[in-house]
């Protein structure tokens, strides 16, 4: 699926005024005083608490917990970990009996940290129902696996393996846990255990990205405990996670950009995106530039170089939200015409916010235990915008990372008769619309809706808060009138500094 460093002046250019600041603290007391000391459900005890987004100022009031689980189950008398849980209370009076489980994308984000800025998505479910958020082991504050982040050699090295291990090598030294035990398969186990614990007989799932792996692997090791499914950014099981990057960013890369091409001043100003990009991309592996520009974190005057993977990380993760990936015909003609300091401002922005929110070493663990037996360099990957460096990148890393045990159908497709409603994204650059139709097969009382004209992650915009929201009411897919999504569409490409044509 961030700690935002603000400046002082930021509060000026936001014009804010003190009594209005004075006003929100009273705000946020009052909301703070009527909250109840402590809420129990089953055998927890929640207090009040605020789930945070790093590099957000939105918020969320929950209430949390802690909860102990061994951490190898085939030694419940050894080392414990302690899982944090929260939840946020439903808006009714008797909330039903089967809460709404988040699971966070990554691998490596945490759910506390990741609701906030989700929450859009669940507005609807709360008028009958809790939203239960657990941080999956190894992520958030549940023994987080963070580890310190790449240095810029490091990072302009790409996926030399040498680096890459050493890199891996550094995190495991830092860590303490075994490292083994944090996999999707424990995931699952530690849900089952706060389930146990809350008195739910059932659960609903509403899984995004990488959730939805553990989501089907939930569906699949305990159905009698499901009620219904919300599989958002769809992972088939059958997947070995990165293999198919690379081509899919350039797939959805050539529909971004196509739309520069069919607007009329977008083409008028900066000609073919890709074929910038590609020949942007061709100058720095010949010769990285030193760019001196404007920290958007800190407002700091750096010096930083512009490389092939800085750009590729700008573009993969721009291409995850059209309306950050309407910016990118602007910054890549801008970066052609020798005025590279946009484009690395935001290679920066990108490095700072995403590192600090994904647990590296959790990540570690799913791939090197789940993923990375599987995944091989594809040479047909070397002319794509990723290339061959994030697979290479992460078979290198796992020669060193401990794995943990994988079940023997945990590639099978999860077959099962629960309701589940499956959400794509038409131009999303990481799990396209196939997959979900892939998974689908599968479930007979399923259902699959592509999003026209967004990204990745589907539950947020337009009118798709509503449909998750009837779909949990109802645990019926089928009988959605999903009509209203036809009314989403990509924005427009940006054509100046403020972005589109009025």
């Amino acid at each position: 699926m961030l700690r935002l460093r603000v400046p002082p002046r930021t509060i000026d250019r936001m014009n804010i005024r003190p009594r209005s600041l004075l006003l929100l603290a009273l705000v946020g007391l009052s909301a703070a005083a009527d909250a109840p000391a402590v809420r129990r459900l089953g055998t927890l005890d929640f207090t009040p608490c605020t789930l945070a987004t790093t590099g957000s100022a939105m918020t969320e009031s929950a209430y949390c917990a802690r909860l102990a689980v061994p951490e190898n189950r085939e030694v419940p008398a050894g080392r414990t970990i302690e899982l944090a849980v929260a939840f946020v209370p439903s808006r009714a009076r008797q909330p039903k009996p089967d809460p709404v489980f988040m699971l966070a994308g990554g691998p490596g984000q945490a759910a506390r940290e990741a609701y906030p800025s989700a929450a859009g998505a669940f507005g609807e479910i709360l008028r009958e129902r809790h939203v239960v958020l657990v941080d999956q082991r190894g992520t958030g504050g549940s023994n987080q696996l963070a580890c310190d982040e790449p240095d810029e050699d490091e990072m302009s090295a790409g996926a030399d393996a040498a680096v890459m291990r050493a890199f891996a090598e550094r995190c495991l030294q830092g860590l303490d846990a075994d490292v083994r035990l944090y996999t999707t398969s424990d995931a699952v186990l530690d849900l089952e255990a706060v389930r146990e614990a809350i008195g739910a007989q059932q659960v609903n799932l509403v899984g995004i990205s990488y959730g939805t792996r553990v989501a089907l692997e939930y569906l699949r090791r305990h159905p009698a405990r499901i009620r219904s499914v919300v599989l958002d950014g769809v992972v088939p099981p059958e997947l070995a996670l990165g293999a198919e990057h690379a081509r899919n960013l350039d797939a959805a890369l050539d529909a971004h950009f196509a739309l520069c091409e069919q607007d009329e001043t977008c083409r008028r100003q900066y000609g073919a995106p890709r074929a910038l990009l590609d020949r942007l991309l061709a100058d720095l592996r010949a010769a990285p530039r030193r760019v001196r520009y404007r920290d958007p974190l800190t407002d700091e005057i750096r010096e930083d170089s512009l490389t092939p993977s800085v750009v590729a990380g700008v573009v993969r993760l721009y291409a995850y939200l059209p309306q950050l990936a309407a910016m990118l015909p602007r910054s890549l003609a801008e970066a052609a015409a020798g005025r590279p300091e946009v484009l690395t401002a935001q290679g920066r922005m990108i490095g700072s916010l995403v590192g600090e929110r994904i647990a590296m070493g959790m990540g570690l663990s799913v791939s090197c235990s789940e993923d990375a037996d599987r995944l091989q360099v594809d040479p047909a990957d070397a002319d794509t915008v990723m290339g061959t460096a994030f697979v290479a990148a992460i078979l290198a890393q796992c020669e060193v990372w401990p794995r943990g045990r994988r079940p023997a159908d945990f590639n099978a497709p999860v077959r099962s008769d629960q309701p589940v409603l499956l959400l794509s994204g038409e131009l999303d650059p990481v799990t396209p619309p196939r997959y979900g139709e892939a998974v689908l097969r599968h479930l007979p009382n399923g259902r699959h809706l592509v999003a026209p004209g967004t990204g990745h992650n589907v539950s947020v915009a337009g009118c798709a808060p509503r449909l998750v929201g009837r779909f949990v009411a109802t645990a019926d897919a089928k009988g959605l009138d999903a009509t209203c999504l036809d009314r989403l569409a990509p924005p427009p490409p940006f054509v100046g500094s403020f972005g589109w044509d009025p």
